[in-house]
């Protein structure tokens, strides 16, 4: 496996539980958006990015700067795998939105994205991270299926593992 790094966005804790749990699987390193700089981009080929969502489907707050690192920086040689945590009942509406922004935040870099997730067996009215009928990253919701969480990990790193 190429050079691989977790960076996450968390602002109560559970997007970086997940972020350290997804980094303990693959044997890599997770860190906090907030150290997120042009040398770990350039010095990893694969980069798993996860966010929380806020609002209405917003990004993690940390992650605006994340962001403007990432479009900073040359993308075009590396694999890019999403994930994110959201609230299908009180925010089905904009269920994982903050995949949604982030991949529309870096989709024109040249980057390859790998990990999408079928829709199937998720319950929300609409998502900014569903394209062509798919999520674009891994969605999780640790508050109302906390019961799914590490079955749904396990197979989307099982998926995402021959692409690193």
């Amino acid at each position: 496996m190429n050079k691989t790094i977790v960076v996450f966005g968390s602002s109560t804790g559970t997007c970086e539980a997940i972020a350290e749990k997804i980094a303990q699987k693959l044997g890599c390193e997770a860190i906090n958006v907030q150290d997120l700089t042009a040398d770990v981009v350039e010095n990893n080929q694969n980069l798993i990015l996860g966010t929380s969502t806020w609002g209405a489907g917003e990004l993690q707050d940390d992650w605006y700067d994340g962001l403007r690192v990432l479009k900073a920086a040359n993308l075009a040689d590396k694999t890019i795998a999403l994930f994110g945590c959201g609230d299908c009942e009180s925010y089905g509406d904009t269920f994982v939105g903050g995949i949604g922004e982030l991949y529309n935040g870096i989709k024109e870099s040249g980057a390859n994205f790998v990990g999408s997730v079928s829709t199937d067996g998720y319950t929300f009215d609409a998502s900014e991270a569903v394209v062509d009928g798919k999520f674009v990253g891994l969605p999780l919701d640790d508050v109302n299926e906390d019961d799914k969480t590490d079955v749904r990990i396990d197979a989307w790193i099982a998926e995402i593992s021959s692409n690193l």
